[in-house]
């Protein structure tokens, strides 16, 4: 007579299931740490118009909420560059905001893969509150 094997048999599906919930159980916990996990770029702003940056400011998640200005008091002169160095982005994209010296906005939505570059000319339409 043969000797029966069941307890070991009935075993093997158990371990399987539970082989199974502990990989999907890894996985969806290395999606959510790469979900949370922010980057850091660089946004470049190139200032091809005639008129002088005077603010910039970035908001993140609700693009109505800025943060302090980046020039810290600096201007970004027609024909200049400047570059907002290591910004944290914890969302998709994040929102750059230029002010000129007459009080106009302009605006940009720079995504957060990779560095960014932002290029205002004088064909960039200006929100000047009216």
């Amino acid at each position: 007579m043969k000797p029966s094997n069941t307890g070991e048999s009935k075993s093997r599906p158990v371990l399987l299931i539970i082989a199974i919930v502990a990989a999907a159980l890894v996985g969806s916990t290395v999606l959510t740490m790469a979900k949370s996990s922010s980057s850091v770029i660089n946004i470049t702003v190139t200032n091809n118009s005639q008129r002088q940056i005077r603010h910039l400011y970035l908001a993140a998640g609700d693009p109505n909420n800025w943060g302090a200005d980046q020039l810290n008091g600096s201007t970004i002169p027609s024909g200049a560059t400047f570059v907002i160095a290591n910004v944290a982005c914890n969302e998709a994209t994040i929102r750059v905001i230029a002010e000129d010296e007459n009080g106009c906005f302009v605006y940009n939505n720079a995504s957060c893969d990779a560095n960014q570059t932002w290029e205002i000319t004088n064909s960039t339409t200006p929100d000047c509150g009216g």
